[in-house]
């Protein structure tokens, strides 16, 4: 049972971004029982790519995963289809193996690493604004 819903959004908080990955990249997970299925899915819904889902009936869906529910009834992940608009509900039953297939767009990047240079942009702003504050005579 694949659905397609209407596009809606999630808080992207929920993903472990800034934090040290192993590198997923290209790794294929074939899940031999559901807690195998289970770790596969946290650790694509903690990839920042796009993943490609290998179905139980043959099918290949490519998207990016934005969350999941492994604690229902029919445990479910939920994703952005890459080059579709809306969302895919795929139940973690039909799922044979998840390939992290696109780049991991934030592959070497941290938290820290924003931090600095955003506060690098910051103050190059605040020189700026000063400079011209003084060239006006403001300052």
């Amino acid at each position: 049972m694949l659905t397609k819903a209407s596009h809606t959004t999630m808080p992207q908080e929920a993903k472990a971004h800034g934090h040290d990955h192993p590198k997923l990249e290209g790794n294929v997970f074939r899940p031999n029982h559901f807690a195998e299925l289970v770790d596969a899915v946290d650790a694509a819904f903690d990839y920042r790519g796009d993943v490609t889902l290998e179905l139980k009936d043959g099918r290949s869906v490519e998207g990016y995963i934005f969350n999941r529910e492994r604690d229902i009834a029919v445990p479910i992940l939920k994703l952005f289809p890459k080059n579709q608009p809306g969302e895919l509900t795929i139940p973690y039953s039909e799922i044979a193996a998840i390939t992290c297939s696109g780049e991991d767009t934030a592959s070497g990047k941290s938290w820290e690493a924003w931090a600095r240079k955003n506060a690098e942009q910051r103050k190059a702003e605040a020189a700026r604004t000063a400079a011209e504050a003084a060239a006006r005579g403001h300052l």
